[in-house]
C-alpha cells in the first residue's frame, strides 16, 4: 500500500526525531526474512529498547538528514531497516548481531556512532560495548580494588601472628 504525501512527511518527521535523540544507528538488509521472523525481530528490538523501522531508502535519507547519522546516506540501498539506540550504545547492534546469527537473511549494511560511519564488519565491536549497568559495575570494581587491597594488607600482620602462635602451640603440645 502506497503512502500518501502527508503520511510520508509524518513518517520522516518521526524517524528524524528518533534519530536526533539516538546514540547509535544500524542499517540492515532484511531481504529473505519471513513475516514471523520480522515480527520476532521487532519484539526483540522492543524488549531491548531499540527503535526499529522498515524504511524506504528515499525516506530514510530524508529522515537522517540533519542528524549525526547523515554519514550513512550513501549506504542506504536495497530493502533496509533502521535500528536506533537511544540509551544503550550497543543495544541496536546487539539485537541485529544476535538475530543475524540465527537468520542468514539479515545482513548489517552500515552502522554509525558519534557521527562516524563504521563498517558492517564492526558490528561486533559495537555490540560488545557494556550496558550502563555493566559499565557501572566495572567502574565500581576499579574503585573498590585499592580499598580492598589496603584492608587485606592491614589485616595480614595480626592474622600472621595468630597463625604463628597457633603453630607454636601445636609444636609445644607435640
Amino acid at each position: 500500500m502506497a503512502l500518501r504525501l502527508e503520511d510520508k512527511k509524518l513518517f520522516v518527521k518521526e524517524v528524524n526525531a528518533v534519530a536526533g535523540d539516538s546514540i547509535t544507528a544500524v542499517a540492515a538488509e532484511y531481504r529473505g526474512l519471513t513475516v514471523s521472523e520480522m515480527t520476532e525481530l521487532r519484539k526483540e528490538a522492543r524488549n531491548a529498547g531499540v527503535y526499529m523501522r522498515v524504511v524506504k531508502n528515499t525516506l530514510a535519507r530524508r529522515a537522517i538528514k540533519g542528524t549525526e547519522f547523515e554519514c550513512m546516506q550513501d549506504t542506504l540501498k536495497g530493502p533496509l531497516l533502521l535500528a536506533f539506540s537511544k540509551e544503550d550504545p550497543g543495544a541496536a547492534a546487539r539485537v541485529i548481531k544476535d538475530f543475524a546469527k540465527e537468520h542468514d537473511a539479515l545482513k548489517p549494511v552500515s552502522l554509525s556512532a558519534g557521527g562516524q560511519l563504521l563498517e558492517a564488519s564492526e558490528i561486533g565491536t559495537l555490540a560488545d560495548l557494556p550496558t550502563l549497568d555493566q559499565a557501572r559495575a566495572m567502574l565500581l570494581g576499579v574503585m573498590i580494588a585499592p580499598m580492598s587491597k589496603l584492608v587485606r594488607t592491614l589485616a595480614e600482620p595480626p592474622a600472621m601472628l595468630a597463625r604463628t602462635m597457633s603453630a607454636r602451640g601445636a609444636q609445644e603440645a607435640a
